[in-house]
């Protein structure tokens, strides 16, 4: 190569090969994921071929954590968060103990020092924050009360390692340092903590909603999308380097802040895009960092480390959330969604090694039991889905449905799904609705309307909603990709079946139409055509009634 380019190169070999394996990898009904995790042992440097850079790699994958975290704070209020406090906080932290109690045990089996011990189990306890909110999001769960739970359930285990990363120097280097050295270490800690809660609740809430409502009245777009940009990572970097805590924790509060503004949805849609490339490449780092051999080498340890991450704190954590008197739903979202480590434990993992708490091996189990337990979590997500799915065709349901002919089905009841059922009030054809998630499904039983729990891409779920005597299918739900599949087991189910989608763009009318509807909506267009016709039928006064 004539110059010297490493970014471009590994932005080009990561996010390539990471698109390519990553669509092989849903072609064969796995997450895409796997492909991302796999692109990066490829390119790393236990595997021969090209190698990418392994300084760049993991600082761009860090700015997908910080664009993510920013995303959950967009969605994730300070009241949402203090609703679920009663327990998140006890339940994330007796957690946390007892998956580094575990972790400390094989540290002992393993004749590793009791400083090994609480690194190793530190580094098991904490769930990656990627992986849980891509989990959530494909199942429109982030918004649900046990999506909450989980997020809240997460932030405070992000806040004890952040905790912990401060500590770790401290027990180090505790034989060499004054014993009252450690209440010190805590004391400005905690102080700097609540020194930056402090500041984004008193400056930033008021500051940050109003630069972005300064560059939306500019017009541009570009400036618009700048400023989300900016505020994201200016205020990650800004708390790092004055307040002392991490680029997720203070992209997470600058998202939280703005979300308290107007404008919190186009910044959400705007930052999309770039979170989704860089989560990728985060995936992408941590391929890099595994190497295979040690699956050869070790097996036994690397099982008990999956074993531990997987079974041991997630039965745990259905067993905190039931003794919290919540349903086996919301315990099993839980426990499920914290089956899995990430990037605080790779952080652990890597201040351990350099501090000489923990050696090679163990940084090799954390990083093989990472990468497994990110493999197995979209699995176990499946056989969740599944279990639910199955829950919700054999729970009672109104017998209306199983003998209705020429009704309707609808898709989704959020907020356009309830606004089509409030304009077909007058109609004398019934209604049925799909919906995954609690809030909007009690909505719909409220008003009177049979609901099927679950996600309408299971053709049974479809079929106990009628679909092969129905007249109508009405798809309301924002995903294109997954209207799209609906849309094509409807079609098959019931071949003259009459259906309506929900379209964002031409290109999305031109793709739901092509898998087989009939109609499509495409917001925007509609708001044109209403405003003309208003802009028409309204009375303009004459010039002579303006002299008067």
């Amino acid at each position: 190569m004539v110059h010297h380019t490493p970014l471009i190169a590994t932005l080009c070999a990561g996010l390539v090969l990471a698109f390519i394996l990553g669509w092989v990898a849903s072609r064969i009904r796995l997450s895409p994921l796997v492909g991302y995790l796999l692109a990066g042992i490829i390119i790393g440097p236990f595997t021969p071929g090209y190698v990418a850079d392994q300084e760049l790699i993991p600082q761009l994958a860090e700015l997908g954590v910080i664009l993510l975290m920013f995303g959950v704070g967009l969605h994730f209020s300070l009241d949402d968060l203090l609703s679920v406090k009663h327990i998140a906080i006890p339940g994330a932290l007796a957690q946390i103990a007892a998956a580094t109690a575990m972790g400390a045990v094989m540290a002992w089996l393993l004749g590793w020092g009791w400083g090994a011990g609480l690194v190793f189990g530190l580094a098991l306890s904490v769930a990656s924050t990627v992986v849980l909110l891509r989990a959530l999001e494909e199942r429109r769960l982030v918004e649900t009360p046990r999506g909450k739970i989980a997020v809240g359930w997460l932030i405070v285990e992000d806040l004890a390692m952040v905790l912990a990363l401060v500590l770790l120097p401290a027990f180090a280097h505790g034989t060499q340092q004054d014993g009252g050295s450690l209440p010190i270490t805590i004391a400005i800690t905690l102080g700097k903590v609540a020194a930056f809660v402090a500041f984004m609740l008193l400056v930033g809430r008021r500051v940050i909603p109003a630069l972005l409502e300064r560059a939306a009245r500019s017009g541009s777009k570009e400036l618009f999308t700048l400023s989300v940009l900016s505020i994201a990572l200016g205020v990650a970097f800004g708390s790092a380097m004055l307040f002392g805590v991490s680029f997720a924790l203070g992209a997470f509060f600058a998202g939280m802040v703005l979300n308290e503004s107007e404008l919190s949805h186009d910044a959400a849609r705007d930052s999309l895009p770039l979170r989704d490339a860089f989560a990728v490449l985060f995936f992408v780092s941590v391929g890099m960092l595994f190497d295979p051999s040690i699956l050869v080498r070790e097996p036994l340890q690397v099982l008990a480390t999956c074993l531990i991450i997987v079974a041991g704190k997630s039965l745990a954590a259905f067993a905190i959330v039931r003794l919290f008197g919540h349903p086996a739903t919301v315990a099993n979202t839980i426990a499920v969604s914290l089956a899995q480590i990430g990037e605080f434990s790779f952080i652990l993992a890597a201040m351990g090694l350099d501090l000489q708490l923990i050696e090679k091996p163990a940084q090799d189990l954390i990083l093989a039991g990472a990468i497994l337990s990110i493999l197995l979590n979209p699995l176990l997500f499946v056989l969740l889905d599944r279990r639910e799915q199955k829950l919700a065709v054999d729970r009672p349901r109104p017998m209306a449905p199983l003998t209705w002919h020429n009704h309707m089905v609808l898709i989704g009841f959020g907020r356009v799904g309830s606004l089509i059922a409030d304009g077909l009030n007058d109609s004398s054809r019934n209604i049925v609705v799909i919906e995954t998630q609690d809030v909007p499904a009690d909505n719909a039983r409220a008003r009177g309307i049979p609901v099927i729990y679950g996600n309408a891409v299971a053709p049974d779920l479809l079929s106990a909603a009628g679909i092969q005597r129905a007249g109508t299918l009405l798809v309301a739900s924002p995903n294109v990709l997954e209207s799209a599949r609906i849309i094509k087991l409807a079609r098959k189910q019931k071949p003259d079946l009459y259906i309506i989608a929900r379209a964002h763009s031409a290109s999305d009318e031109a793709y739901l139409k092509k898998r087989g509807a009939n109609e499509t909506v495409m917001g925007e267009r509609e708001i044109a055509r209403c405003m003309a016709a208003l802009a028409m039928t309204s009375r303009v006064p004459s010039q002579a009634e303006d002299l008067t």
